[in-house]
């Protein structure tokens, strides 16, 4: 069984509000070259200090949800001890404990096993760092001719 390791850097621009960003397409679409029909493990990682990948319906409200409820947990005052940046970022760098940065999804023939109104999320508080990188992975195996 031949197995392929192969990776690539999506720069995600977020604007300066808190944003839940759907990736879902770009993660297809990366697929599609990478995969190329196989099995595998896709894994997306952001890394940065203040953000996060969450796997969640979008379109409906839950995105604006999560962000209301992160607002709840993780107020934007000056209660935190990092302080440096907009008033409130230090809760910024508390968010990857509570959304973490990465997630590892399977692929089945090349697509995301994903559920019906899952979508992959970029969850980004950071006001002061518009600018992210999304790096995704992808660990194949077997022979996509093998499935004929």
């Amino acid at each position: 069984m031949s197995t392929a390791f192969t990776t690539r850097t999506l720069d995600v621009t977020t604007g300066s509000t808190e944003t839940v960003a759907d990736l879902t397409a770009d993660c297809a679409a990366f697929l599609r070259e990478a995969a190329d029909g196989r099995d595998g493990l896709l894994n997306i990682f952001v890394p940065h200090a203040t953000a996060g990948i969450a796997v969640l319906e979008t379109g409906a409200g839950s995105d604006e949800d999560l962000l209301a409820a992160l607002h709840d947990l993780l107020p934007a005052d000056n209660r935190w001890r990092h302080r440096h940046g907009t008033p409130g970022h230090g809760r910024d760098h508390v968010l990857p404990a509570l959304v973490p940065p990465h997630a590892t999804l399977p692929v089945v023939a090349g697509h995301m096993a994903l559920g019906t109104w899952q979508s992959v999320c970029l969850v980004d508080t950071n006001v002061d760092n518009p600018n992210r990188q999304v790096r995704l992975s992808f660990l194949g195996w077997g022979d996509a001719s093998a499935r004929l």
